[in-house]
Parts: structure tokens; C-alpha cells; sequence
């Protein structure tokens, strides 16, 4: 594991950690919807037990390692020169992650031990992330432009 992590570009560290807080956000922020529906509307159709937990503990996982494996295979097709080589690689790539998707979401559904939405959801939260910091970032630089253009003038 050492080999792998030492092979890793900055930027595949860099994003993982990101993805892996905006999917933990996203958990947390998920489990405690799921309270408060437990709590105060339908306690019948919203179980809150261990099942919530193993459910989004699994989703995450799945989620950042999607994400992780991903990362892998851009950094290994930017570092190919042949193109078809470099096409074939994006498409197994995605095959398996696609099947990993799928998988974990039979399991989760089928599972006694995982209430599924808490084991499914998780897999929305890295692309939510991203478009919520891309928001941000966005506003972030509106205003250095603004603030560029009124130190200019």
C-alpha cells in the first residue's frame, strides 16, 4: 500500500481527501434527516437504528473508493501515449465502477443490516459536493475580480 500511495499525484490525494469530507457532509447531514423523520413524522417507514449507520458507512466507502479508483485510471491514462490504449482503459475503467455502483446497491437494498436510501444516497454526495464547491469557488472569484477591477481603475 505504501508503493501505491507514494505513486499517487498530489492533486489524486488532494481531491480524495475532498471527496472523502463532502460524502462524510453529506452522511452526516443524511443520518440526521433521517432522525428528525424518524423522530417527528413516520417513525414506522424511518427506522433509526444500527442499519442507518452500516448503510451510510458503506455508502461512503463506496463512494470515495469509486472516486479513488477514478483518480487511478485519469492518472494512468494521462501518463499513455497510445490513444486507443488510453480509451480502452477509461472504458473498463468504467465498466467495473459501474458494476462496483451496482453491486454495492443490491446489497444495500437486499441486506437486512442496511436501510437502504442510508446505503444509496451516499453515492449522489461526491458530485454534490463538487457542484456546491464549484458555487463557491465561482462566487470567490467574482468578487477578486471585482475587487481587481476597483484596485485597477
Amino acid at each position: 500500500m505504501g508503493k501505491l500511495l507514494d505513486r499517487l499525484q498530489p492533486a489524486v490525494k488532494k481531491e480524495t481527501k475532498n471527496i472523502f469530507l463532502y460524502t462524510l457532509i453529506g452522511c452526516v447531514v443524511m443520518t440526521a434527516v433521517i432522525f428528525v423523520l424518524h423522530k417527528w413524522f413516520w417513525p414506522d417507514v424511518f427506522p433509526f437504528d444500527y442499519t442507518v449507520f452500516t448503510g451510510a458507512f458503506g455508502g461512503l466507502f463506496v463512494a470515495v473508493l469509486n472516486f479513488f479508483l477514478m483518480s487511478l485510471t485519469v492518472q494512468a491514462v494521462t501518463s499513455e501515449e497510445d490513444d486507443k490504449v488510453a480509451i480502452d482503459i477509461m472504458k473498463k475503467s468504467l465498466a467495473k465502477r459501474k458494476l462496483l455502483h451496482f453491486v454495492w446497491i443490491a446489497i444495500a437494498i437486499a441486506a437486512p443490516f442496511i436501510f437502504w436510501p442510508a446505503g444509496i444516497l451516499p453515492l449522489l454526495f461526491p458530485s454534490a459536493g463538487i457542484k456546491i464547491k464549484g458555487i463557491f469557488d465561482q462566487q470567490k472569484y467574482i468578487r477578486q475580480e471585482v475587487e481587481q477591477k476597483q484596485d485597477g481603475c
